[in-house]
């Protein structure tokens, strides 16, 4: 008989008891600073989840790895979560997170704590630096973005930030409190709970995109009339909306053949749809000839309300939005230069006579947007899986990249404020 399944939310509590504790830990290790923890910063959605997948891989005795869970009481029995009793939703994140352990633990303790510094966004004391290093923090993150786009998970993540500025503190002066606010629920038929890590699947009564998307405000959007006076956060806004209206439209186009990958993470997990239609925004934006201009730093936002476009460079943009916009420009040069690698790999593979033509580096990181990162099951020579492993992580490095603006630009007022109404009226109708 196979044993039972764990209780999702009993694995859930668990993630987040150990989440409290990887936070604490690595703000006394000068990982995180108190600030940081204050400001709620984006990417800090990522390290956090990243960081306890790290700390607990340290902590693994067993072979094949799981993870020794909290007890619910006292006088309960220890209990781990392993592959047998691991629930479905979690099975691929222990997957992945299984993988690395022997890597993890494999590194000098110089490199373990490189690693801790890179999935911060910290820079590497080893000279040089150890490469495997860059290929975990890669995994454990993109499994980081997962957890985070869930809406269990941000429901409860500003308690862990709190936990972890409450540690130490001697309970004089001002107490820290931290800014971090969720994310608005995207559909009025997505309660906090109804879709997420851990949670169950919608109902079937979400049969396409459409009926998902329908849930919005049924309104059109107030047209905006663009001109050289409107507010430059306008302009990346409306182009990066008519990049998610190509989005959707590829969706609608496949539902004539088969279904779209998309379509199908909109009917089980809408929360997670929306996050990753937008990083498929940012790489439409990313990659169309024109828009991105990186010989000048800027970026062409069109308009069909303004004949030629508009030119905008970081240095006009506000303050706050200048790391969004210089990250942008960054992923669009770098997607140049992917797209132009790939298209030269796959020339050379035609030309020696290859009956396997390589899948597309770019094409790997859209299935890791929308698929997420998964256990790769590479076979042939030693030397095959490692050029293998090196270009997957580099995929899975870059759609950690895309899927970290996004979550960043999702949380910008301006673009969320006109977002919902975006959704309803772009989205694919039957």
């Amino acid at each position: 008989m196979p044993p039972s399944k764990l209780d999702e939310e009993y694995v859930q509590n668990s993630f987040h008891t150990y989440l409290k504790s990887s936070l604490t830990q690595a703000k006394v290790e000068k990982l995180i600073e108190d600030q940081v923890l204050a400001s709620a910063e984006a990417d800090l959605m990522i390290s956090g989840p990243a960081l306890c997948l790290y700390f607990a891989a340290l902590r693994c005795t067993t072979n094949p790895p799981s993870v020794p869970l909290p007890r619910a009481t006292k006088s309960a029995p220890p209990l781990e979560l392993s592959a047998d009793n691991c629930p479905p939703t979690f099975l691929g994140f222990l997957a992945v997170w299984g993988a690395n352990v022997p890597r993890i633990q494999g590194l000098i303790p110089d490199h373990q704590h490189d690693l801790a510094r890179i999935i911060c966004g910290l820079q590497p004391l080893s000279i040089p630096p150890n490469p495997e290093c860059a290929g975990i923090a890669a995994d454990l993150r993109a499994v980081a973005i997962e957890i985070s786009q869930r809406r269990t998970f941000q429901d409860r993540y500003a308690n862990d930030l709190q936990a972890a500025l409450d540690a130490g503190s001697s309970g004089r002066g001002l107490k820290v409190k931290t800014s971090f606010v969720p994310p608005p629920v995207y559909s009025d038929s997505l309660a906090p709970g109804s879709s997420g890590y851990g949670s169950k699947k919608l109902s079937p009564s979400p049969s396409s995109p459409s009926s998902v998307l329908s849930a919005f405000p049924s309104r059109t959007p107030s047209p905006m009339i663009l001109t050289q006076d409107t507010p430059e956060i306008d302009f990346i806004r409306e182009t990066l909306y008519s990049a998610l209206a190509a989005v959707l439209e590829d969706i609608t186009a496949f539902q004539t053949r088969n279904p779209h990958p998309l379509a199908r993470l909109f009917k089980y997990d809408p929360p997670r749809a929306h996050f990753a239609a937008v990083s498929l925004a940012i790489l439409e934006v990313a990659t169309t000839e024109g828009i991105i201009l990186p010989d000048q730093n800027a970026i062409m936002c069109v308009s069909a309300r303004e004949i030629g476009g508009h030119k905008l460079t970081p240095d006009a943009c506000p303050e706050p939005l200048r790391p969004f916009m210089i990250e942008l420009i960054s992923i669009g040069r770098d997607a140049q230069v992917m797209q132009d690698e790939d298209n030269e790999a796959t020339i050379k593979a035609i030309e020696r006579g290859d009956e396997d033509i390589p899948e597309p580096r770019f094409e790997r990181v859209k299935v890791i947007i929308i698929d997420g990162v998964r256990v790769s099951r590479d076979s042939g020579e030693d030397g095959s899986r490692m050029r293998k492993r090196s270009l997957e992580g580099r995929a899975v490095a870059f759609a950690n990249r895309v899927n970290a603006l996004g979550l960043s630009i999702s949380r910008i007022k301006a673009f969320r404020d006109r977002e919902k109404e975006v959704f309803d009226v772009l989205g694919p109708h039957p």
